[in-house]
Order: C-alpha cells, then sequence, then structure tokens
C-alpha cells in the first residue's frame, strides 16, 4: 500500500513537472509544496522536490519566495547550492544567498565556473564578498577574475571568458581533431576554433562543424568563416551585443590593445546583454530603475521609483498652472472641464506610441543620423492625419453631445495641434537626449507626457478663449 502511495506521488510529481515543462515556468505547485517542505522542516522532502529542477528555475524560486523562506530554504539545503544557480540569481538577492553559504559550499559552488561567470557573479558584490569568493578560487582562476576587474564596466573583458581553444594557423584538420581529442582542460562548450599566429595574434577561425566535416589533410586556414569579427577589451559591452546580433555571430575573440588574443565572448553572453538592455529600456520608460526586481524590499523599492515620481509631480503642477491661467474661461464655460482631459489623453497616447518606437529604434541603431529626416516627416504625417481623423469624430461627438457648433470647432482644433505636438516630441526628444549623451529611455516618458499635457491644455483652452468668450 504503502509502494503504491509512493507510486501515485512520484507519477503526480512528473505530471506537473511536464506541465511546467510545457510552459516553460516553474509550476506554482512545485513552489508551493516546497515552501511547506520548508515551513515542515522537511530537508529530505525539499531535496527531492529541488533535484529535478533546473537552475534558472531554483533561482526564480528564491526570487519569488520571502526573505524569511528563503533563509529557511538554504538552511536546509545550503549544500544543493552551485555556481550555475548563484549566476541565475537576480543580484538583489545574491548578496543574501551568498552570505548564507557556508564556507566549502561556496568553494565548491565557484570552482567549476567559467571565468566570465565568476566576474559576473562577482562585479556588484561588496568588496569583502568579493574577497570571499575569490579567495575560493584555484591561484590561476584567481589573477584571470582579478585582470578581468580590471577592464572598465560594461566593456567586452568584463563579458569576456578566458577559456579559449585555439590552433596554430598552419595546422591541419587532423591535427587539430587529434589536439582537441588529447586535451583534458577543453572548455564546457565552445563554437569555434580560433587559428592564431606565433604572436597569438587571431587571424581567423573554424566552426566544429567545418572541422568534423573535412578531411583531415584540409589546412584549417582554408575553412575558415567570414564571419570572423575580432573585438576589444574596450569595446562597450552593448556594441559587442549588437555586433551579435547584426552580424549572426556564435562567438567572438577578444583581443587586448596589442591585438593578442585574450578571450572570447559566446553568444548566450551577448544575448544576456540584450535582454538586460532592453529590459533596463521598458523599465526606464515607465520611470523605473533598471535595476529594480521583485525581489526588492519596500524601502528599496520606493527609493527607485521616488525621484522620478518628484519630477512628474512638477511636470503636473506644470500642466495644473496653465489649466489655472484658463479658470475664468472653465467657470464661463463648464463644458471646457469636462472635453479637456480627452484632449491631452489622446496626445499623451499618442506620443507614447511615437516614444516607444523611437527608443526602440534608437537601441537597435535602426534609427540613424541618415534617416532621421525621413523619420522625423514620417511621424509628422502621421500625426496629422490621426489628428485630422479624430478631430472629425470628436468633433462631431462634441456637436453632438453640447449642441455648439463651435466648441465642435475648438475640439478639433486642439486635437490637431496635440496630436502634431505628441509627433515631434515623441521622436524629437529622444533623438536630444541621444545628442546629449544621455539615455533616451531614463526621461522622455515624463517629457512627452508634460509637452503633450501643455500643448493639450494650452491649444483647447486657448482656441475656447479665443473663439468662445471674445467673440
Amino acid at each position: 500500500m504503502a509502494e503504491q502511495q509512493n507510486e501515485t506521488a512520484e507519477r503526480a510529481d512528473r505530471d506537473a513537472a511536464r506541465e511546467g515543462d510545457e510552459d516553460f515556468a516553474l509550476d506554482p505547485r512545485t513552489v508551493e509544496a516546497i515552501v511547506a517542505a520548508v515551513e515542515a522542516g522537511d530537508a529530505a522532502e525539499i531535496e527531492r522536490l529541488m533535484e529535478p529542477l533546473h537552475p534558472a528555475d531554483i533561482a526564480d524560486l528564491m526570487e519569488q519566495i520571502g526573505q524569511g523562506d528563503r533563509a529557511r530554504l538554504l538552511a536546509l539545503w545550503s549544500r544543493g547550492i552551485d555556481g550555475d544557480i548563484l549566476t541565475e540569481l537576480h543580484e538583489s538577492i545574491r548578496e543574501e544567498v551568498i552570505d548564507a553559504l557556508p564556507p566549502d559550499v561556496l568553494t565548491e559552488a565557484v570552482r567549476d565556473l567559467d571565468s566570465d561567470d565568476v566576474v559576473d557573479l562577482i562585479e556588484d558584490l561588496d568588496e569583502p564578498q568579493q574577497e570571499k569568493i575569490l579567495d575560493a578560487l584555484p591561484d590561476a582562476d584567481r589573477v584571470a577574475a582579478e585582470q578581468s576587474l580590471t577592464y572598465p564596466e560594461y566593456s567586452a573583458g568584463r563579458l569576456m571568458q578566458r577559456e579559449i581553444v585555439t590552433a596554430p594557423e598552419d595546422w591541419t584538420v587532423g591535427q587539430a581533431i587529434d589536439y582537441l581529442r588529447a586535451a583534458k582542460d577543453l572548455p564546457n562548450q565552445f563554437y569555434h576554433v580560433i587559428l592564431v599566429d606565433p604572436r597569438r595574434h587571431p587571424v581567423g577561425y573554424v566552426t566544429l562543424g567545418k572541422l568534423l566535416s573535412s578531411k583531415r589533410a584540409a589546412a584549417l586556414k582554408d575553412i575558415t568563416e567570414d564571419s570572423f569579427r575580432p573585438i576589444s577589451v574596450l569595446d562597450e559591452e552593448g556594441d559587442v551585443a549588437y555586433a551579435f546580433n547584426q552580424y549572426h555571430l556564435i562567438s567572438a575573440p577578444v583581443v587586448d590593445e596589442d591585438d593578442r588574443l585574450v578571450g572570447v565572448i559566446t553568444i548566450d553572453d551577448a544575448m544576456a546583454v540584450l535582454d538586460e538592455e532592453h529590459e533596463e529600456d521598458v523599465l526606464r520608460l515607465a520611470g523605473v530603475s533598471g535595476e529594480s526586481s521583485i525581489a526588492d524590499g519596500v524601502i528599496e523599492t520606493v527609493r527607485q521609483r521616488t525621484p522620478w515620481l518628484i519630477v512628474n509631480l512638477a511636470t503636473a503642477i506644470l500642466a495644473s498652472a496653465v489649466i489655472g491661467e484658463f479658470s475664468a474661461s472653465i467657470q464661463a464655460i463648464v463644458a471646457l472641464a469636462t472635453l479637456m482631459p480627452i484632449v491631452a489623453s489622446m496626445g499623451g497616447n499618442a506620443g507614447t506610441q511615437v516614444l516607444t518606437v523611437a527608443v526602440r529604434a534608437l537601441a537597435t541603431r535602426d534609427l540613424t543620423g541618415s534617416n532621421t529626416r525621413r523619420i522625423i516627416w514620417r511621424e509628422l504625417m502621421v500625426g496629422l492625419l490621426n489628428g485630422l481623423i479624430f478631430a472629425v469624430i470628436m468633433g462631431g461627438a462634441t456637436w453632438l453631445w453640447f449642441g455648439q457648433p463651435m466648441l465642435a470647432l475648438v475640439m478639433a482644433a486642439a486635437l490637431i495641434v496635440n496630436l502634431l505636438a505628441a509627433a515631434l516630441a515623441g521622436i524629437l526628444i529622444p533623438l536630444g537626449l541621444q545628442f546629449m549623451r544621455l539615455d533616451p529611455a531614463l526621461s522622455s516618458g515624463t517629457f512627452v507626457t508634460t509637452v503633450t499635457d501643455v500643448v493639450g491644455f494650452l491649444s483647447f483652452l486657448g482656441f475656447a478663449t479665443l473663439v468662445l468668450l471674445r467673440h
């Protein structure tokens, strides 16, 4: 009977795991079961539930549960933490987890990590925690990590891994294959064999597929790839990610100031940079720090969000001041108070549409100096046509609603003006911020909203004052 119950439980676990796999996400039922085991202090059950999980899913679990449950889980299951899990953790809780690990567990966790993963793990930590991890590394790996940390933050030197597979440029396929079979310290994953000259300058690379499909007598230099593009250790990681995406690279050699090979960057690291930049752009468009995480505490989240809320408050006061200048007009024609939010809202939404496209185009480098005028003209025409469309719609609606043709005319004119202003602000503000070497995603949204609010209220109330009250 007990065996049958165990089989039923295992079958349910497998079904739940399959359902989670199909969704490519951590199954909520698994999270609930692990939290229950943590609260019960059942280390054996925790081990059973955690064992089949991928390191990325374990990192997600750590980020989803509360700080108290996380601390109890680490106390019961600290020896299950390895380097792959640490690298998957968001930096906001990584320090907390590292502090909770026994020294021998931390040593074992970081020992087998590639050099780029070690640097990514420690570069944002406090100095005592950096030393804690560096002390756990073999001497050669420690030296490599410390040297990588000397390169500028967000540079290729920080992104690269030191584990490289090279071959002399005059080798044949057979020599390279024999070398790879005999080597005992190859990286866990690599995509190219990099050819170097006697001064260790990279001169080309060969894919593993081409290597295995070529005759042993073939010269390596005759089967090199056209995509070969060395990267400088000082190149910004954003530029590196762009090159990978633009030229469909799988890996790229990294060279120092003397063009000597010092490392390699692989596609997983480059795509991680792209993902981080896209995430930061989305958060910054909303006035949220690019380092925000659902694992952040209340105080940290308030600290990140408050500055831009203060800026937003100042811009809202500016828009209110514009309304205040026309208080007499609003008192005379109460319908203005009903209609003016429509003008501002339409402009704000239109501006956000243009802004989102512009920021994305700047990030992907699709919006450049060569096509800026054409894009500005296109957005102006879109703004004008949208303005005319909604001028007819809302002009007619206003006439039917209030029975005042002149008020309908004011509404139509204000919509045209504000949608044109939204188009200009949505494209020119991010371009201006980039020209000043500021992040276009960081504050464009606040400025565009301010422009559309101010122009919307000013045009609608101004036209109303001129047309309805002075004639």
